[in-house]
């Protein structure tokens, strides 16, 4: 019959079919074939996340070779107002030392026996009240109003007695290997007698201790502003020295505690300074004749402030 087709006819549908299959097998095969005019015009790389990558095919990366990215520059600090120099020309009478240290860095000047130490007197007190306030709040205590006035006295008024009776509270002489301690002191130590008025100290221990109370290790961060301020309103005999050698506004920024006592065992004043300003802390310690009297070394402590001041200042 004339519809009847062989077995082995293929029809041309079907030809047509395998015929698109091929042709298409044939520009796959092309597009993947490197150099061909079909390749495509992209191919995806492990972890690029681009479409291009300009970096030569020839020698593999050379992270060694890659610009390297250049830190910031951070900003130079304000540099502070003291100038270390040499004193002998200031002709002072006896035994003097002094020591600054920057708060921002740690760093530490001054003269070359800023590590000798003298008795504190009165200077030691700072630490006393500081020590009292943190060993408080450290057991969840709040100091009455009357002690608040009593540590206030100590430190405005330098009063001995009640300085006295928080150093009793505080353990005597324990307070002050704390403040060894703590403070990282190197140079001082405990009184022989383990009263606080010859607690030894030395400039540059003195500074150290400046930036504990500044810092808030000292008095703890309950109590810390509160020293501070207290420190700034020395006023009446105690209220000499460091600060006195920078402008009258400046003054009231700065936050200082003095010691002065007459030795008589060893026939000599000790005149003794502490201020913290807002980047540095400063120690100031004289010794002299005792038939000098008091002033003398107070103005001392001025004096030589203002000869490690810059111009300007």
């Amino acid at each position: 019959m004339a519809g009847d087709r062989r077995r082995g006819d293929v029809s041309p549908l079907r030809l047509i079919a395998i015929a698109v299959i091929l042709i298409g097998l044939v520009l796959v095969s092309l597009r993947l074939l490197p150099g061909s005019p079909f390749q495509a015009d992209a191919v995806a790389r492990w972890g690029d996340a681009s479409t291009s990558d300009d970096r030569p095919t020839s020698t593999p990366g050379d992270r060694a070779a890659r610009p390297s990215a250049q830190p910031s520059p951070s900003p130079s600090l304000e540099p502070l107002p003291f100038v270390a120099k040499d004193l002998d020309g200031l002709d002072l009478e006896g035994w003097y030392s002094w020591s600054v240290l920057d708060r921002r860095t740690g760093k530490i000047i001054g003269s070359d026996n800023m590590g000798e130490t003298s008795t504190t007197a009165s200077l030691i007190k700072s630490w006393i009240v500081a020590d009292y306030l943190r060993r408080a709040a450290e057991n969840d205590q709040t100091p009455s109003d009357a002690k608040l006035a009593d540590a206030t006295q100590i430190i405005r008024d330098s009063d001995n007695t009640r300085a006295e009776q928080f150093y009793n509270s505080v353990g005597r002489s324990a307070s002050i290997k704390r403040l060894i301690s703590m403070c990282g002191l190197t140079d001082s130590s405990v009184a022989p007698d383990g009263g606080w008025s010859r607690t030894a100290l030395s400039p540059r221990d003195t500074a150290r201790l400046g930036n504990c109370i500044a810092t808030g290790k000292a008095a703890g961060p309950e109590w810390t502003k509160w020293l501070l301020n207290e420190m700034r309103l020395v006023r009446g005999t105690g209220d000499f020295g460091i600060r006195k050698a920078f402008p009258a506004a400046e003054q009231k920024k700065i936050a200082i505690k003095n010691g002065w006592i007459d030795r008589t065992r060893e026939q000599e004043m000790h005149i003794n300074c502490l201020a913290i300003g807002d980047t540095w802390t400063m120690g100031v310690m004289v010794r002299y004749p005792i038939d000098m009297g008091y002033e003398y070394g107070m103005k001392n402590c001025q004096k030589i402030t203002e000869a490690l001041l810059k111009p300007g200042v």
